[in-house]
C-alpha cells in the first residue's frame, strides 16, 4: 500500500521580494526560492506550497496579509483564474521596467557574450483592446472556480465560451468580458453563446470529441475590417447556416465570415478547407501606406500598433541604403520582407507555411513590390548552402523564428553566408540568446531593442543587431 504523502505546509507572513520568469514573483525563505503567481513586491503574504523541491518550491496566495506599495487594481474580473494577464496587478511602467530587465538576465545568464547597454525598451501605446485577433473556445463543462466548488451549489449549466485554462486542455472558463480586443468581440460572443442554447445546439464535450459549436476566432483591424472563423464539430449544414444568418444579420461589420468543420482530435485548422459564408475571404491591415491581406490561416503580429514601431526597429537596425541583397528568414506572409522592401536593392522570404509564402506574393504584387522573392520550404532544407549560392550572399539577414529559436543547421548556413548585419527578432529572449551565443564566433552585438507587444502578460519582443567581426568575412581573407 502506497505511502500519504505529507500534506505540503502554508509559509505565513512571507514578502514577496522580485517579479519571476513566466509571469511569477519570488519570495525567499531561508534559503529557498519560492514561485508564486499574481503576487507583486511588496506583498506581504501567506503562501500554501504546492510543489517543492530542493531549493525551490511553487506556491500560491493563500491570503493576503498586505498589499504591497506597487500593486494596482485590476482591471478585469477573470484576473487571477484566466491565467491570460498574469500582470495585470503591476503598474505599466513597472511591467516595462521588468521586461527589460528580463532581456538583461537572459543575455548575461544564458548567451554570456558582450553586449552594449539595453536600449529603453518600446512601450505601447494602447494597454487595453491592443490585440486584433483572439480565439474563444466553446465547452459544455466550464472550468468550476474554487468559490464555487467550495459553495456546495449544484451548477447544471456548464456551457461556457472563453479561453482553455493554463494546462488543462480540457478546462474553458467562461468569460464574461475581456479587454484585450475591442469590445465588438465581447458582444458578438456573447450574442453566439446565447443563440447556440436557445436553440438547443450542443457546446463542444472537449474529452469526448463530439458537439456543434467548437471555436470561434475574430480579428479586429485598424482598417475596420473584421473576420469571424467559426469551428464546429459537426457538419449539420443547417445548424450552420441558422448560426451563420443571425451572426450576419445582427453583426453587419463583419466584412469576412467564413467556418470551418472540424472533426479532428485538436483544434487546428491549417491543414482543413475554410469556407467562406459571406464577405471576403481575407481582411486588410494597413501599415505605412502598406495594405497586407489576412486570411484565415496567416499569421500577423496581433498588435498591429506595435508591429508597426518593431518592424521600424527592425527596419533601423539593418541599415539599409537601397543597395543591399536582404534574406527574411520566417518571413510568415512577408510583412517585415515588404516593409523594408523600398529601402532594399531585393529581399528574399524564407518560410515554411505554403499558404502563407502564397499571401506574401499577392501581398507584395498588391503593394507594387517586385522586387521580393519568396519560397516556401523547412528552413534548415531550403536554407543551404547551394540556396546562397544560387541566389546571392546576403548583405544583411533578418531573422524571426519561432519560440523554439533556430535549428542548429539554419545558424550554421548564416554563419558560412557571413551577412554583414543580422537582425535578430525574437519572441522568446531565452532561445535568442542561446543562438546568440553560438553567432558569437563571427559576430557581435551592437545593439539590443525590446518592445512590448503585450502589455500586461510577462511577454517581451526583443530586436538584437548583430555586425560581422571583420576578421571572419571570407572575401577579406
Amino acid at each position: 500500500m502506497a505511502r500519504k504523502r505529507k500534506p505540503l505546509p502554508t509559509l505565513e507572513n512571507i514578502e514577496i521580494t522580485d517579479v519571476a520568469a513566466e509571469g511569477n514573483a519570488l519570495a525567499r525563505v531561508d534559503d529557498m526560492v519560492v514561485f508564486v503567481p499574481f503576487a507583486a513586491p511588496g506583498d506581504i503574504v501567506d503562501i500554501k506550497l504546492d510543489k517543492k523541491k530542493k531549493s525551490f518550491a511553487e506556491g500560491h496566495i493563500a491570503r493576503m496579509v498586505r498589499p504591497g506599495d506597487v500593486r494596482i487594481e485590476p482591471r478585469c474580473e477573470h484576473f487571477g483564474i484566466c491565467g491570460g494577464c498574469r500582470w495585470q496587478h503591476l503598474p505599466y511602467e513597472f511591467q516595462l521596467k521588468c521586461k527589460r530587465q528580463q532581456v538583461i538576465d537572459v543575455l548575461g545568464r544564458i548567451a554570456k557574450v558582450d553586449f552594449p547597454e539595453v536600449m529603453p525598451i518600446v512601450g505601447s501605446d494602447e494597454i487595453w483592446a491592443y490585440r486584433n485577433k483572439l480565439e474563444y473556445t466553446f465547452s459544455n463543462k466550464s472550468w468550476l472556480t474554487y468559490e464555487q466548488l467550495s459553495s456546495g451549489e449544484d451548477f447544471p449549466d456548464r456551457d461556457a465560451a472563453g479561453f482553455h485554462i493554463p494546462g488543462a486542455f480540457d478546462k474553458v472558463l467562461d468569460i464574461r468580458k475581456c479587454h484585450l480586443q475591442d469590445d465588438f468581440t465581447n458582444r458578438l460572443r456573447l450574442f453566439v453563446k446565447d443563440f447556440v442554447k436557445t436553440a438547443g445546439y450542443e457546446f463542444y464535450d472537449l474529452r469526448e470529441q463530439h458537439g456543434f459549436i467548437r471555436n470561434l476566432m475574430i480579428r479586429v483591424l485598424s482598417t475596420g475590417e473584421i473576420m469571424a472563423v467559426f469551428s464546429f464539430g459537426e457538419g449539420d449544414e443547417n445548424k450552420i447556416y441558422s448560426l451563420l444568418d443571425a451572426v450576419r444579420a445582427q453583426f453587419t461589420e463583419i466584412t469576412s465570415l467564413q467556418y470551418v468543420v472540424n472533426t479532428k482530435v485538436n483544434d487546428t485548422i491549417g491543414d482543413l478547407d475554410i469556407i467562406c459564408y459571406s464577405g471576403k475571404p481575407y481582411v486588410e491591415e494597413e501599415m505605412e501606406g502598406l495594405r497586407f491581406r489576412i486570411g484565415p490561416k496567416s499569421f500577423y503580429q496581433t498588435n498591429s500598433r506595435q508591429a508597426y514601431k518593431l518592424y521600424s526597429v527592425v527596419r533601423d537596425f539593418a541599415g539599409l541604403t537601397g543597395d543591399e541583397l536582404v534574406y527574411d528568414l520566417y518571413t510568415g506572409t512577408g510583412t517585415i520582407a515588404i516593409f523594408v522592401a523600398r529601402k532594399a536593392r531585393k529581399v528574399i522570404g524564407i518560410e515554411y507555411v505554403e499558404s502563407a509564402i502564397e499571401d506574401a506574393r499577392i501581398n507584395s504584387q498588391a503593394n507594387g513590390i517586385d522586387n521580393t522573392e519568396f519560397f516556401a520550404g523547412d528552413m534548415k532544407d531550403v536554407l543551404t548552402g547551394d540556396f546562397v549560392a544560387c541566389h546571392g550572399r546576403p548583405d544583411v539577414m533578418i531573422v524571426d523564428p519561432p519560440r523554439a529559436g533556430m535549428h542548429g543547421d539554419v545558424v550554421k548556413v548564416i554563419l558560412d553566408a557571413e551577412p554583414r548585419r543580422i537582425v535578430y527578432v525574437s519572441c522568446n529572449p531565452a532561445t535568442q540568446a542561446r543562438d546568440l551565443a553560438l553567432l558569437d564566433v563571427k559576430y557581435k552585438i551592437d545593439a539590443v531593442c525590446p518592445v512590448d507587444m503585450f502589455p500586461h502578460t510577462q511577454h517581451v519582443e526583443n530586436v538584437v543587431l548583430l555586425t560581422r567581426r571583420q576578421s571572419s568575412a571570407s572575401e577579406e581573407l
